[in-house]
Order: structure tokens, then sequence, then C-alpha cells
């Protein structure tokens, strides 16, 4: 079944084509997804004459190859001397009246479905409830094929194509694999299929209906001959699904979106700027995941990860373990400050030295007082922390001078690092900021929100947490303990006895809180005043359920609520202008990067603040740091 679009005068469709024996099957146009990530008005028109057909006229290149000037055009069906084909398209099978229940009235048994499902979490539970009704209800085979694999984008196609029989699954492809071409093989008895369909108040349904679906007829037979048939073989026997852990999902999922970037680049690896907070570690064990498949690939027998594996380490033996490819292409930097602890620069070193990067130190301090230092002299300004005694606006712009100092550094090293590795290709650059705290607006503009590709974009912290548990013991990474015990900070500020920069307290939110009101925003398509509402519920200091939910006043409600919305408006500039093509995980993702066709509206007293060049000092202090 190919996939490919169709124009005449009036329209252009999305459509699928089969294949007859040689010659060209039915073109047959689809319904559209206009939802979530994608919306296919656009460029395409959905088709609405639900059994109608008409002919097309083949181009003549193709009317050469399949000597017919013309194939049927339109809702139709196949038809075999043992059976009947027809097929719907992705969307169709979410839809409220999906095409083969339609067609399974007119008799047809066999369906299948070309999709482009992307991954988001938990999704395959869905996909599979969704074909287990549909195949259950009406009684048929159910062919489903989903895309697999990274083009590009910020989504990434799962694969797990299916087969299922009256609503029992018999057969499916891995989830997330490395493979170019994946295949699920059936064996089954169409009598199964009409004794499931004896039922009087489905033939009922059939004898009203008012369909009729317009019927190719081709001498191909399914079944084998009487004469070749074999007593020993059976049908295949039912299966349980298999599901990952959320953890599991997000190592793997992560892992083949970055491979795909990896390979597809050219480039010869990702440089992370590794502060020794969950975030930016997370990124770095969602890149150990992505070695750890290919090597498992490369052993396999996977001969275009080892011709690729062969690109990126040119005449150098081929890696044996996930800790000589890391070596190879994950570069980690700390950057640290006079602001920053000892206990993050340990940790990144110690993680670093677990997954095998090749990792450096650094200090951004010269850089820093550089830029201090031309403040003063150009505005006459001394600008101080707030613990210092200076204003608000100081300490922030004092805050941003690191971030956006991390931010150049970081493309440098980047740019730099291949020359004195004497690598193939640049290094991608890889961001670590999490869905909450980009929705809240707690980044600065041109920071580590800003890289190449973000593999944790879309996921929030507390999944984040998840991952590091997992990988902990799955990976036997024993140096995320210390990670996961270390309480969220940005490390900006000075530590005084009496102050210690938490993002939740400087958020004024919670992960927690972030989390759900982020679902509840994207997902459930809330206002302020709807989420009011339901929190009041669900939060409410009188409800009587006893669980671990903050119990709040309405006043405290709304005040949260009322600071959620504002900063999600206030900060949709950073958002759209700064945010990383992220993996698209979950569906509480950023809407501004992707399919948001409005252009947003600064603020009042928001201002558009570009990063001042540092190239000066900051050249000589990457050129002494990389000992050039």
């Amino acid at each position: 079944m190919a996939r490919f679009s169709t124009s005449d005068p009036r329209w252009t469709w999305p459509t699928q084509v089969g294949d007859n024996l040689g010659q060209a099957a039915p073109c047959c146009p689809a319904l559209i997804c206009a939802a979530g990530n994608y919306r296919e008005t656009r460029w395409f028109t959905p088709w609405m004459n639900r059994a109608g057909w008409e002919e097309y006229h083949l181009p003549r290149m193709l009317q050469k190859l399949q000597g017919a000037t013309h194939v049927p055009f339109g809702d139709v069906v196949l038809s075999t001397p043992d059976s009947t084909y027809g097929s719907e398209y992705c969307e169709e099978l979410w839809a409220p009246e999906s095409g083969s229940v339609l067609q399974s009235l007119d008799g047809v048994e066999i369906f299948s479905n070309g999709s482009s499902s992307h991954y988001e979490l938990q999704k395959l539970g869905d996909r599979v409830q969704l074909i287990a009704a549909q195949s259950k209800k009406v009684g048929g085979l159910y062919l489903y094929s989903n895309q697999q694999g990274c083009d590009g984008e910020r989504v990434y196609y799962d694969g797990c194509s299916m087969i299922f029989l009256n609503g029992e699954l018999l057969a499916a492809t891995p989830q997330f694999t490395l493979q170019d071409v994946s295949v699920a093989v059936a064996t089954v008895d169409l009598e199964d299929i009409r004794a499931h369909r004896q039922v009087s108040s489905r033939n009922f349904q059939a004898a009203r209906k008012t369909l009729q679906y317009y019927r190719i007829q081709t001498p191909f037979e399914l079944s084998p001959d009487q004469d070749d048939a074999h007593l020993s073989r059976r049908p295949t026997l039912p299966r349980e699904p298999k599901y990952h852990h959320i953890a599991e999902e997000l190592a793997l999922a992560a892992g083949c979106w970055l491979w795909d970037y990896l390979a597809r680049s050219g480039s010869s690896g990702y440089l992370i700027p590794l502060s020794g907070g969950l975030d930016s570690c997370s990124t770095a064990v969602l890149v150990y995941a992505m070695a750890r498949l290919a090597i498992s690939a490369m052993d396999a027998g996977n001969k275009t990860v080892t011709d690729t594996l062969r690109r990126i380490f040119g005449d150098h033996p081929l890696p044996k373990t996930a800790q000589e490819l890391c070596h190879r292409v994950l570069h980690t930097v700390y950057m640290g400050a006079r602001v920053s602890s000892g206990e993050t620069r340990q940790r990144a070193r110690d993680i670093a030295s677990s997954l095998g990067s090749y990792h450096m130190e650094m200090s951004i301090d010269s850089v820093y007082d550089a830029m201090k230092t031309t403040v003063t002299e150009s505005l006459d300004i001394h600008p101080n922390f707030r613990m210092e005694g200076g204003s608000d606006e100081e300490g922030k712009s004092l805050q941003n001078i690191q971030a956006r100092i991390r931010m150049v550094t970081a493309y440098t090293w980047a740019q730099l690092l291949p020359l004195k590795r004497q690598l193939r290709g640049g290094l991608l650059v890889l961001g670590s900021s999490n869905v909450g705290e980009s929705l809240r607006g707690y980044f600065t503009k041109w920071d580590n929100s800003a890289a190449d590709i973000s593999p944790i974009g879309s996921v929030d912290k507390q999944d984040l947490v998840r991952l590091l548990e997992w990988a902990k013991g799955e990976f036997s990474l024993p140096a995320l303990d210390e990670t996961l015990k270390a309480t969220p900070t940005a490390e900006l500020e000075p530590v005084t006895e009496e102050y210690c920069q938490s993002d939740e307290v400087d958020m004024g939110m919670s992960y927690a809180e972030l989390t759900l009101f982020g679902r509840l925003r994207k997902e459930k398509k809330m206002g302020p005043y709807s989420m009011f509402t339901h929190l009041v519920r669900l939060w409410g200091r009188h409800r009587d359920e006893v669980d671990d939910a903050p119990r709040l006043e309405p006043a405290e409600i709304a005040a949260k609520v009322k600071a959620f919305h504002h900063f999600v408006s206030t900060c949709a500039d950073r958002i759209s202008l700064t945010c990383t093509k992220a993996t698209r995980a979950t569906r509480t993702g950023l809407i501004y990067v992707r399919f948001f066709v409005s252009s947003p509206l600064l603020a009042a007293g928001a201002t558009l603040c570009e990063p001042i060049p540092l190239t000066g000092c900051l050249r000589s202090a990457i050129l002494e740091e990389l000992e050039f």
C-alpha cells in the first residue's frame, strides 16, 4: 500500500494505492486529520462522498507502465473469489463513523489501515483498544501498518504494526527499533470471521444498509487451493499486547529519535551543557539509551546502523559497548561559575564517567566579569544580586548573563571540539528545558532552551524523575541517585546561610502543580475559570476524599491559576522564538512551536531582548580551555 497526494483541477486529496498483481488497484482518498499535531487542511481536501467513486485519468508515464488510461478513484473495495478487501486511512480509525464499520455491513472481511500515528506516552494502548474494539464489533481481519522512524520533524513514528482478528491480537512488529523495515505475519481462517458475524443484530443492520460499495473483481485468491492445503498448518494463536513502562518508553522513543537525527544529519555527535541537575542528566541518559540501541542493532547485524557507525568512527575500531560509543558521540561540558557548587560539579563528573561521555569542565567567570564590567562602564550601573542589595531587575540581568554565556559557549564548543578531537562533522547541541518550565516561562531567552534539538522539551519533571529512577537500575547508573535527591536549582545566584535558590520557590508553584496545569490546559481544553472550578473540587479544603492532593482555600487556588495563565500569556513570545525543536512525547507540549497559527503578542511591558555579542573575551576563554 503506497500513499501520495492526488490532484485534479478541483481538489487535492491524500491518497493510498494498493497493488493488484502488478496492476494499480483503486486510488482511495482519505479523510484528513485537523487536530493536535496535524492540520492537513492546509494542503488537502477531505473525501466526503462515502462509497462514491469516479474514473481517474492516469498521467502518461503511468499509462505506459499500467497499460491502462484510467483507474477507479474513490471509496471502493477489492473483491477476490474467497473474500473482500477494504481499506481506511489513519485518522478514520479514530473517527466516530469509520470506513471499516460501513464496509463490514456490505460484506467486507479484511481491512487495512496505512497509518501515520506518531509516538506519545502510552498512546499504543489507545491504538490497541481502538483496533480491538473495531475488529471485535464488526468482525474481521484488521491489518494495521504504522510508519516507523523520524523524518526530521518533532514527531517520532513508533511503528508497532499489528494484525487483529475479531478483536484479538495475532502479531505485531516491535514498537521501538532501528530496523528500516519490520514485518508481522499471521495465518488466519476466514471462516472464523463468518462465524463471528452470525449475530442477529448485526445481520439486521446489514440488511437495512443504504451504502453499497463498488467492487473491483480480481482472480487473485488469498487462501490456498484445496490440493495445496496442509493439515499441519494452523491459524496463528492470539497473544497479549506488549506495553512498556513510561520511563522505558521515554528512553526507547528518544533513543530512536536521537539516532535518526545523528544518522541523517551527518554530524559527529551531540554536546550537552551538563550542569549536574535533573534535566541535563536526563538528556545525557537519553543519549546513552540511544547508544545502547545502536550497539544492540549492530550486534544483531543491522547494516544501516553499522554503516552509520563506520562513518562516525572512520578508521577507528567500531565500539563494543554503549560507553565506548558515548565517548565518541556524547560531549558533556560543565560550565561552572562562582555561584556554582562543588556538589553539582561532582555530580556532573560522576554521571559523565558512568555514561562514558567525553567530559570537560570550564569556568565562565572571566566572560561574566567582562560583561559586568562592560555594563558598569557603559551604563554607569553597578548591578548586584538581591541578597547583595540589588533590585529584582539587577539580579535577573546577572542571571541572564550567565545563562546566555553558557548558550554561546555551548555552540562554540560544538563547532570547535570536532577539530580538537579530529571528528568528521560538527556537533548538535541538545537542549535541557522540560515542558513545565517552558510553559511557565521559567527560562532565559537564548539560554539552554535555545539548542538544535531537545529530547525532553515535551516531558514534564515528574516523568523525568521516573526516567532517572528507572535508568538507575536498568542501566546500572548509581551516580544518578545524588541527582534524584538534590533540590532543583538554577544555581544562578549566590548561596548564603539564609538563602539557597530553588526552582519551585522562584516559579511560585511546584512541578506537580505545573504538570497538572499543563494537562488541564492542553488535554482538557480548560481556560482560567474552568481550571479554577475543576481544581476547587480537586484541591478544596473541605472535600471528602482522603488523598495526597493539597487542601487549599478557593482564594489560594485562584491565585495559582491566575499566576499560571499570566505567565503563559506573557511568555508566549519566548516560547515561539527560542524553544528548541523537541520530540513530541506528550499532549501537553508547547503549541506555539508546532501548529499554533496566530502570531503571539507581547504582553504590556514585555520586550524582545537579543543576546549581547561576547565574541572577544569568550573566544579567548574557550581557546584556552580547548588548548588551541
